[in-house]
């Protein structure tokens, strides 16, 4: 994918008033629970739900339960919700996409502004005269629309490739949960994608997998996908053991860490857009943890995608391989939450030169004030 994520502006957007942040290859966003990480990485799938096909502006809207729900609780004077993102090439082309939102309580959503340039120069900017004899034109978006997106149909393509990840294991180990669904999130569909992959490329990335795998569960020779007579597929994985032929188990007997494991890298090895992983240490050994960075480092050189995720983990902050610029602190107030880079603290340069991992120099910016005193809050 030759377009990638340089600049995201939000206005009104959750939990945040205001926010402007630079984007590079990967992002770490750090924070305490409900600063807005999950928020966060949701401007982006918005993105990507006005694009697909099927999806749109409505939907979009509908799918997070109205502009209400969406708009900033601290918003005062501009009750506008807006999203800015900016685009580039990788020769170098900059696009620059902004759409604003609101909700009349005796009307479904419509668009206030809708803007597209390309190079700094405007090939869209509503609301048009079109708009203004019609305003029901504007409960869409022309991103959605291929009739008339043609000249930025570029960035429409882009959008619809983002992809985001959180594997449930318990809705992979019951493949039968998937039939009709198609993108899960959460994995219902996990088996499903992995079937619908050429042969070549699925015999190749789940040989990969388990060479992975290898590490974290030594016993695992073998992974394979078969479907049974109904046509449901199952995964399979061979473990030996004692027996000299070992013994294959479905994955309804794979444990959560394996699962979840399996999910990641099946996700970071394939090629498309933007990757976003919620909290990716779940379930995992500590020691796999803080391989991730320099595993997602190694597959980024070679898909060229983005990767966006969330971590509460010390060992995944460990890597010595994170720049200061990849990690976002959210910071909460009742104004709303504030992102910065790490890189904005001065303090904290001067504890990683003093010997203090980025995890020693970050995690206690996010934690809790007086987490020790939670369990005296309990009065059975």
């Amino acid at each position: 994918m030759s377009l990638k994520f340089c600049r995201l502006q939000l206005q009104n957007w959750k939990n945040f008033l205001g926010a402007d942040v630079e984007i590079g290859e990967r992002l770490f966003l750090v924070g305490p629970n409900a600063s807005g990480k999950s928020n966060f990485l949701d401007a982006f799938r918005f993105l990507r739900d006005l694009a697909l096909p099927g999806g749109g502006f409505r939907e979009a809207i509908d799918r997070r339960g109205g502009v209400s729900a969406i708009r900033c609780l601290a918003a005062r004077r501009n009750p506008n919700v807006e999203i800015h993102a900016t685009l580039e090439t990788t020769e170098g082309k900059r696009w620059a996409y902004e759409l604003g939102f609101n909700e009349d309580k005796q009307r479904p959503p419509s668009v206030q502004k809708e803007r597209v340039e390309r190079d700094g120069k405007v090939l869209l900017d509503r609301p048009n005269r079109d708009d203004k004899r019609d305003p029901e034109r504007l409960t869409q978006t022309y991103l959605e629309q291929v009739n008339v997106n043609q000249e930025f149909r570029e960035i429409a393509t882009f959008f619809a490739s983002v992809r985001y990840l959180h594997i449930v294991p318990q809705l992979v180990r019951e493949p039968e949960r998937s039939v009709g669904r198609a993108n899960d999130p959460f994995g219902g569909d996990f088996l499903e994608q992995i079937a619908k992959t050429r042969e070549q490329s699925r015999k190749s990335r789940l040989g990969q997998i388990q060479k992975a795998l290898s590490i974290a569960v030594p016993q695992l020779v073998e992974i394979k996908m078969e479907r049974e007579d109904r046509g449901t597929p199952h995964l399979r994985g061979k473990y030996q053991h004692w027996r000299p032929r070992g013994a294959w188990q479905a994955e309804s007997q794979f444990s959560d860490g394996t699962l979840r494991l399996m999910g990641l890298l099946w996700a970071i090895l394939e090629k498309g857009g933007p990757l976003l992983l919620e909290e990716p240490e779940l379930s995992l050994h500590p020691a796999i943890v803080r391989a991730l960075p320099q595993m997602l480092a190694r597959v980024q050189r070679k898909t060229g995608r983005q990767i966006f995720l969330s971590t509460h983990s010390q060992d995944l902050l460990r890597d010595p391989g994170i720049g200061l610029d990849e990690v976002l602190l959210l910071l909460p107030s009742a104004e709303g939450t504030e992102i910065k880079q790490a890189k904005a603290f001065p303090e904290i340069p001067a504890l990683l030169e003093g010997g203090n991992t980025l995890a020693e120099a970050i995690l206690p910016k996010t934690a809790p004030q007086q987490a020790e005193q939670l369990s005296l809050q309990l009065d059975p």
